[in-house]
């Protein structure tokens, strides 16, 4: 059975008081990073920007549209003002003016029509412009309550990071003050269940905080007062205090 004095026994509960500590630490950590708004702000952020993509991509293929229908137009206008040159000019024969004639009333309905199309899709543009404005907006107001809930965070994570590296240093410096076989048992059985060492207090371990059974205080009292015994429930060193039984 492994031993060690009682007083550095007793001095492992300082030590893991600040391991204690810094596993508090840890969880306050990761608590922080799993903070609920930004799980929800991620996710609205996610949908939002989802539907910015779909309305910038209307507003994108209306605006080629548009420039299509303008084409269009231009096209048509182009050949209303070159058939009123010719029919202006007079010449050529009656018949052919006036089949020009009719052309010209043909090509501006066209126009009119197309014309019509054009306004159509500047409308239409316009609406997907006003909601790609206002969805622009939602993406941006999420973006912002982001970045002030992150800062929130960042700050509060600041924090805590200082005091555990304070925590850490004062644990490696009480840690180099113990003999390193009775540190390494300590150690393991901290890595094992998570609690290194643990006061016994009256038949009680403060590791599990359970009672211990008859059985297991009498053969903790049949050992010696250097032997490093453990509790049965939460597996840490017991330290035997002066009313340990």
């Amino acid at each position: 059975m492994a031993k060690a004095a009682p007083g550095e026994q007793m001095r492992l509960l300082e030590l893991q008081a600040l391991d204690a500590r810094l596993k508090s630490l840890d969880n306050q950590t990761k608590v922080l990073n799993q903070d609920p708004r930004i799980v929800d702000l991620t996710a609205g952020l996610a949908v939002a920007t989802s539907d910015l993509v779909l309305i910038n991509t209307e507003v994108a293929d209306l605006g080629r549209e548009l420039v299509r229908a303008e084409d269009d137009v231009a096209q048509v206008a182009a050949r209303i003002a070159r058939d009123e040159a010719k029919l202006n000019s007079g010449t050529g024969l009656s018949k052919d003016l006036v089949a020009l004639q009719s052309d010209i009333a043909s090509l501006n309905k066209r126009r009119s029509d197309l014309e019509d199309a054009e306004l159509e899709v500047m409308e239409r543009g316009d609406a997907a412009s006003e909601r790609q404005r206002l969805q622009q907006g939602v993406v941006d107001d999420i973006n912002g309550s982001f970045d002030g809930i992150r800062a929130e965070l960042d700050a509060a994570l600041g924090t805590i990071d200082a005091e555990r590296q304070s925590t850490l240093a004062e644990r490696a410096a009480l840690a180099a003050t113990f003999d390193a076989a009775l540190l390494a048992i300590y150690d393991r059985t901290l890595a094992k269940y998570g609690v290194g060492a643990a006061r016994l207090f009256h038949g009680t371990s403060e590791g599990s905080g359970m009672q211990l059974s008859p059985g297991d205080l009498a053969d903790i009292k049949k050992a010696a007062d250097d032997d490093i015994v453990f509790c049965p429930d939460s597996g840490a060193i017991l330290v035997r205090s002066a009313e340990w039984n």
